[in-house]
């Protein structure tokens, strides 16, 4: 049988100790047990280390934002096609449910929080916003929450979607910690910070948290 060398070589991931983005596929990763190697690409030191080398990094990434991952001889970017990809090529364990309305809750929540929270109070946004950018965040996750909060007592068991862990509970987890960096009251949303919780006492999610990357400064490490 022949085996291609690409898919014999450890999975390279391109990111940000603090980008949710790059959070969601850590998790993945260490969900699926797959041992890769983290190239980190800093978001805020000299502008930004995707601006300060363009081009290099516009080859890897042509929006030049993170993740990026070099995996099985093909390069990806976005954090749901890249999981998504992980999903399709290493499905045990299975981070999407058999049931096909399962599936599209999960995908349903995925989507709500990373189009219709996370891109609306990431850094390069907020750069943008100035003075006025903690206010902006908090608005606008608490409207993503006020939506997710009540799907969520709809569709959550243990994990998000029933008692299995999914790619939604993979996409909470980083938008939660973003609203507790803009001190957003989270009793204001028991099953979302119930959620949380647990998902936080778990090995997966505890090793991929921002406290704890190779590029965490020595002043937020755990």
């Amino acid at each position: 049988m022949h085996v291609s060398l690409s898919c014999l070589t450890k999975p390279i991931l391109y990111g940000y100790f603090r980008s949710s983005c790059s959070w969601r596929v850590r998790t993945a990763f260490a969900l699926k047990g797959i041992d890769y190697d983290q190239v980190p690409v800093n978001l805020v030191k000299d502008g930004g280390q995707q601006v300060k080398l363009t081009e290099q990094y516009k080859e890897l990434n042509p929006m030049r934002q993170v993740p990026t991952v070099k995996i099985d001889g093909v390069t990806l970017s976005q954090s749901l096609a890249i999981i998504e990809y992980i999903e399709e090529t290493r499905p045990s364990p299975p981070l999407l449910p058999a049931s096909p309305q399962k599936r599209a809750q999960v995908r349903m929540i995925c989507d709500l929080i990373v189009s219709g929270i996370q891109p609306l109070q990431n850094l390069y946004l907020l750069q943008k916003i100035g003075d006025e950018k903690v206010s902006w965040a908090q608005h606008f996750i608490i409207r993503g929450f006020e939506a997710l909060e009540p799907i969520l007592k709809q569709t959550a068991g243990k994990f998000c979607v029933g008692n299995e862990i999914s790619m939604a509970d993979v996409c909470l987890v980083p938008q939660v910690y973003n609203a507790e960096r803009f001190k957003v009251d989270m009793s204001q949303f028991p099953t979302i910070k119930g959620l949380n919780e647990t998902l936080l006492t778990l090995e997966a999610f505890k090793v991929s948290h921002p406290s704890c990357q190779p590029d965490t400064p020595e002043e937020l490490r755990a």
